[in-house]
């Protein structure tokens, strides 16, 4: 921490106490994140510009001009979402003299299904037990 005693004396007060402040809540998120493959993916899901890119590769290998192309961003903020995305496993990117396609990856999408499919069943089951008190109150033999 003797950087941040070397700092603390180059910058005024203020900026001292907003310098510690803001570094204090990096560490604390940066602690929160998690390196666990299935956050990683949904947390990547959870953006629509991802979500469409990935909508886009299902239907074959595109590069960055073609991936940006439906996109009002440029292709630096483009290539930003494909970094997340490929952080999670959810394209690769290969190499072909100047052309980089990018391609989907069912690995990680197979997870966080799979994951999924655990609830879908326990929501079926109890959608289920609800289909014969429905039943009842259509015909109008429901007793409370």
């Amino acid at each position: 921490m003797k950087t941040n005693r070397v700092l603390a004396r180059v910058l005024t007060p203020v900026e001292a106490t907003l310098y510690f402040t803001m570094e204090s809540n990096y560490r604390k998120v940066k602690h929160q994140m998690t390196d666990d493959p299935l956050s990683i993916t949904f947390a990547a899901l959870a953006d629509p510009t991802r979500r469409a890119i990935l909508a886009r590769l299902a239907s074959g290998e595109a590069n960055v001009n073609e991936l940006a192309a439906p996109f009002a961003m440029t292709l630096p903020a483009v290539s930003k979402h494909l970094k997340v995305l490929e952080r999670a496993g959810l394209i690769s990117r290969g190499r072909d003299r100047q052309w980089r396609p990018c391609r989907l990856e069912a690995a990680p999408l197979a997870q966080a299904t799979d994951w999924l499919e655990q609830y879908r069943q326990f929501w079926e089951e109890r959608f289920g037990r609800l289909d014969e008190p429905l039943r009842d109150i259509q015909k109008g033999q429901y007793r409370e």
